[in-house]
This record gives structure tokens, C-alpha cells and sequence, in this order.
């Protein structure tokens, strides 16, 4: 394992413009550097990378990290091996320490992507010694190469086979990572038994969570991991991690329903393939795919519950269709999954079927007219009253506009009586960018930002902090490390120390609000300000916090004489000092 306070220092010396240069050709622009994202086509640059921060971002489709993810998003390199080249570039020699520790931890703090990975090590190994599950994944067709590409693994029989990987099975996280479950009694178990496991990964390679398949007969046949802080169905997609490449190579994605159809997809070197996790294809999964490719195929059995799967989808994904996307729907023969489908016809047959794939506008369009009489004028007035809500949906001009135009047609009325039917106003193409009224940050975020653009600033911290909204455990976490590595002056290397910890998305959100920061301009005396601000704010909070805890016990116990000084001295917002000295 590669030591954590190496890769930090990895990224306070790699210059992540240097390393995004070797790819994409940069301009510069004021204090940062700008390009066309090569994440997503766009004709205009929205991609920025800064030299102070160490970020790269996009404002087109929100692609977004420092030096290694940018390597792992362009090569599609795993992490280590991104890290690994990072050092290269930089001449450092990678520090390999297990022992290493990135900081000191609250005894509340877990490295939850460390306790995922050790759990999928351990199916893995377990793999190898079923001979009952090696057979069933032979019978399905799968190689071993594609069983590891994958992670492939299994969970035996039995109850607390964990309990022999993790010596504290009582432990906390084993409940909060959903690994193990606990009866009305308190008696722990593991939640997978007796079932092939399919890792679920992030797009930076960590496992956030597990699907496990049932071998025989048994319900459910799938089971996923709960929803977790590292895991939310809806936001994830199963194999995405390792389509990426296939994905752009391919020019295109394509969405199934279950981990097997990904699999045995990449088994007939089809690797652009995803799944959705038990869910139906949400508006996230959708923006997530649009960011690495302009087409999207989504692939559904050809039954009446695939039909209804499609439905959801396109319904979900008409908020995120960009002109110059294209989404497209493939229905599957009868009785067939992709899986099956492939295994009888191979990769030729699965190619020559996706051509077959219905555009979004013909398949929305045959759903609409498929459920009315369009030749009666009731008919059509169901049809365009169907219609309205979703097609109001979409924000692409040039699709919105041609789908109104077909409406139009199909219900015999003119294009214009449409649009005041639906009150819609025609588009006009602004001259100048409009103004975004953006949220006012909270007290805890707005320090975070603070900080991260001005790390010193952790040296003059001088408040209490309180216990919640979860953006002030991440303030406490993030001064802690400013305390005890005053030396890391990148948001990109401060950042990274949150990586496989419980408040990682966080920060990573607040790492790409820094760049709406720079938007101000704001000189350092502006952002001491804006700290001295913040810190009075937060001794109000206090100071209101111990007037109440004080009231409080007056009427419950009464209040000692120097308790009855220091409430009258919040009351008066006057310094309060204890006998001891301390300020209260």
C-alpha cells in the first residue's frame, strides 16, 4: 500500500498543469489555464485548471480533481498505478509503508473505503476456494480474466465468516458499511452468505459497496449493499470504473439492468457496458454517463416490465438531454437479457441489434400515440395533454423545439397554437451570459472555503466548534490537518487526506466551489475579513448555546453564584471569564 502522507506530498510537488498539458493542449488565461474539456465535446473551453489550487474543473459537465484523478480519468489507469506515475514525473521514489498513517484519527473515525477493500479482498480469496461458485461462473461463461477484471468474488455459507477478517465484529462500521446486519437480540451476522460477489467501485476505483448473487434458487437473487455514506444507488453505476476506456473508445455507453449482463457483455469484448444497481435509472445516473460519452444506448429486456424500465428511464433522463447528445433505447427479444442474448449470438448479433436502437423523440412519441385514439379529436387532446409535462422537461432548444414541431404535426394543429398551448415562449439566444443568484453559503461551509484557500488561516482558529450540521466534523477534521501538516499549502494535496474517509464528497464539493471563489477576486485582506466574520459568528452560536444550557439548569437545579455572573455577562454579550481564567 502506498503511503498516504506520500501521496500528499506527491501532489504538493506535481504541478497538475504540467500533467493535464501532456494531454490537453492549454491557454492561458488571467491566473488559470482553460481548454475544451476532453471529458465531453463542447466548442467553447469550460475546462479550467489552476496552478494555486491544483484543481482542475469543468464548468460544461462538472469533471473535477487534482493530478491523479485527472490521470485515472484520462488513461484509465487505476489509482496506484496513476500515483506511480505521478512519481515518475515528479522523481520521487513511491514510499510504500502499511504502518503509515495519513493523520491522527478521532477514535470515531474510520477509513471506510479501507474496510471495503479488505472485505472484497477477502471474498476474492474465498472465490478461489469454491469450487461450487468457480463452476457456476464457468457455466455462465465467464473467463478468469474477466472474474478479475471484475473483483469477482464469493461469500461462503454461514454466519460470521467476517468475524475471522475483522477481529472487532462488534465494531460500529461493520453495521455502517452494511457489511454485517444486527437482530432485534443484538446477535451480528453477515448480510451476503452463500452468494457470488460483484464489487461496486467509485469512477476513482474504491469500493463503495457489494452485489451478491444468489447461486442457486433463493430470494432475492440480488442482493445489494444498503445505502451508505460511500454508497447511494441512485448516484452510482455498477462497471463504470472499468468502462471508461472501452467507453470512449467506443464512442458510446450502454446501460443494462444486472451486474451479469456487464460481465458477460466484456466477456464477448463488448466493454461499454453499465448497470444501475436495483434501481430505476435515475436523472444522476444519466448526467454521470453523459459526462464520458454523447451516446447512450439504454438496453432492456423485451418484456412489459423491461417496456416500464425504459418508460422511467426516459423519463428521468429528459432534464439532461443536450442537443448534440443522443439517447436511444434497445429492446431485447422475448425471454432474452443481454447476458443470454450474447451467449446465443455472440458480439456480431448484439452490434447488428444495436443499430436497431430507437432516438429518444421515436420512442417517446410511439409510447404517447400507442396510448390514444389519435384519430379522434379527444384523442389527440389526451395526447398533447400527455405530452406537455415531458417535453417541458427538456432544455435542449433544437430537440425541444423539433419534438414541439412533430407534436404539432401528429395532432393536426399548427406549431404556433402548440406553443401558446403550452405556454411556451420562443427561445432567444442571450448576448451575454445571465447572472446566476447562487446560495449563500453556511457559516461551516463558507470556513471551509476559507480555509482551503487560505490554509494559514488554521494557525488563528480560535473558536468552539459545534458537534452538527456533519459540515462542522469535517471543519474539526480538515484543522486538524492543517495543525499537524502545516506544510501542505494545495487544496488539491489538502483535499486528498479526505480520500476513503466519511466526509470525502464534501470536501470534494467545497475543492470545486473554489473556483466560483476565484470568480470574486478577493485579496487576502478580504478573505481575513471574511474569516474574522465567520469566527464572530460562530462565538454568537456559543455564546447563545451557553445562555441556553444555563437557563436551562436555573429551572431545573438553580445556578451557583458564579454561574448567575456569567449568564448575566452573556446576556450583556460582555467577555466572560471564569475564576479559573478561562474565557467561557
Amino acid at each position: 500500500m502506498i503511503a498516504q502522507s506520500f501521496i500528499r506530498e506527491l501532489l504538493n510537488r506535481v504541478d497538475v498543469v504540467a500533467v493535464v498539458e501532456r494531454h490537453v493542449p492549454l491557454k492561458k488565461a488571467g491566473a488559470n489555464y482553460v481548454a475544451r474539456c476532453p471529458f465531453h465535446s463542447e466548442k467553447s473551453p469550460s475546462f479550467t485548471v489552476s496552478p494555486s489550487k491544483q484543481f482542475y474543473h469543468c464548468f460544461g459537465c462538472g469533471a473535477h480533481g487534482n493530478a491523479i484523478d485527472f490521470l485515472i480519468e484520462q488513461t484509465g489507469m487505476g489509482f496506484a498505478e496513476a500515483v506511480r506515475e505521478l512519481a515518475a514525473m515528479a522523481g520521487m521514489k513511491v514510499v510504500e509503508d502499511k504502518s503509515d498513517a495519513p493523520r491522527r484519527k478521532r477514535d470515531d473515525e474510520v477509513d471506510w473505503s479501507e474496510l471495503m477493500l479488505k472485505a472484497s479482498q477477502y471474498y476474492k480469496s474465498q472465490l478461489k476456494q469454491s469450487e461450487k461458485a468457480i463452476a457456476y461462473l464457468k457455466n455462465r461463461g465467464l473467463s478468469g480474466e474477466i472474474a478479475a477484471r471484475f473483483g469477482i468474488g464469493y461469500a461462503p455459507a454461514g454466519w460470521q465468516n467476517l468475524a475471522a477478517v475483522f477481529p472487532d465484529y462488534s465494531a460500529k462500521t461493520l453495521l455502517e458499511t452494511g457489511l454485517v446486519k444486527e437482530s432485534e437480540e443484538g446477535r451480528r451476522y453477515d448480510i451476503f452468505r452463500d452468494r457470488i460477489m460483484f464489487p461496486i467501485l467509485s469512477e476513482r476505483g474504491a469500493v463503495i459497496g457489494f452485489g451478491g448473487r444468489v447461486l442457486d434458487a433463493g430470494e432475492p437473487k440480488y442482493l445489494n449493499s444498503p445505502e451508505t455514506p460511500l454508497f447511494e444507488k441512485g448516484r452510482e453505476l455498477y462497471g463504470l470504473y472499468q468502462a471508461r476506456k472501452a467507453i470512449r473508445e467506443a464512442g458510446k455507453g450502454i446501460v443494462v439492468e444486472g451486474y451479469m449482463d456487464v460481465v458477460a457483455l466484456a466477456q464477448h469484448d463488448i466493454g461499454c457496458a453499465v448497470a444501475t444497481l436495483g434501481t430505476a435509472t435515475t436523472g444522476m445516473q444519466v448526467q454521470k454517463l453523459l459526462r464520458h460519452t454523447d451516446n447512450v444506448v439504454f438496453c432492456f429486456d423485451g418484456d412489459e416490465a423491461g417496456r416500464r424500465a425504459a418508460w422511467r428511464a426516459l423519463e428521468n433522463s429528459l432534464a439532461y438531454v443536450a442537443d448534440g447528445k443522443n439517447l436511444s433505447f434497445l429492446f431485447l427479444p422475448e425471454k432474452h437479457d443481454p447476458d443470454t442474448f450474447i451467449r446465443e449470438n455472440a458480439k456480431a448479433g448484439f452490434e447488428k441489434l444495436l443499430k436497431e436502437a430507437l432516438p429518444l423523440s421515436a420512442l417517446l412519441l410511439r409510447e404517447l400515440t400507442s396510448r390514444v385514439n389519435m384519430k379522434s379529436e379527444e384523442g389527440r387532446a389526451r395526447f398533447l395533454q400527455s405530452a406537455r409535462p415531458l417535453v417541458t422537461l427538456i432544455t435542449a432548444p433544437v430537440l425541444g423545439l423539433m419534438l414541439r414541431k412533430r407534436l404539432a404535426e401528429l395532432a393536426g394543429i399548427s406549431q404556433s397554437e402548440l406553443e401558446s398551448l403550452y405556454l411556451i415562449k420562443p427561445r432567444v439566444r442571450a448576448q451575454t451570459p445571465q447572472k446566476v443568484t447562487r446560495k449563500l453559503p453556511s457559516l461551516a461551509r463558507k470556513l471551509l472555503q476559507v480555509l482551503l484557500f487560505q490554509p494559514e488561516f488554521a494557525g488563528r482558529f480560535n473558536a468552539v466548534l459545534p458537534e452538527s450540521p456533519v459540515e462542522f466534523q469535517a471543519l474539526k477534521a480538515l484543522l486538524e490537518i492543517l495543525h499537524t501538516e502545516p506544510h501542505l499549502q494545495s487544496a488539491a494535496a489538502i483535499v486528498e487526506a479526505f480520500r476513503g474517509a466519511p466526509n470525502e464528497a464534501l470536501m470534494r464539493e467545497v475543492g470545486k466551489e473554489l473556483f466560483l471563489w476565484e470568480e470574486k477576486k478577493l485579496s487576502k485582506e478580504d478573505l481575513a475579513h471574511e474569516f474574522e466574520g465567520a469566527l464572530a459568528q460562530l462565538g454568537e452560536l456559543e455564546r447563545k448555546a451557553r445562555i441556553e444550557q444555563l437557563s436551562s439548569k436555573s429551572k431545573s437545579q438553580g445556578l451557583s453564584s458564579e454561574e448567575k455572573r456569567l449568564y448575566r455577562q452573556l446576556l450583556r454579550r460582555e467577555p466572560a471569564v471564569m475564576e479559573n481564567g478561562k474565557t467561557a
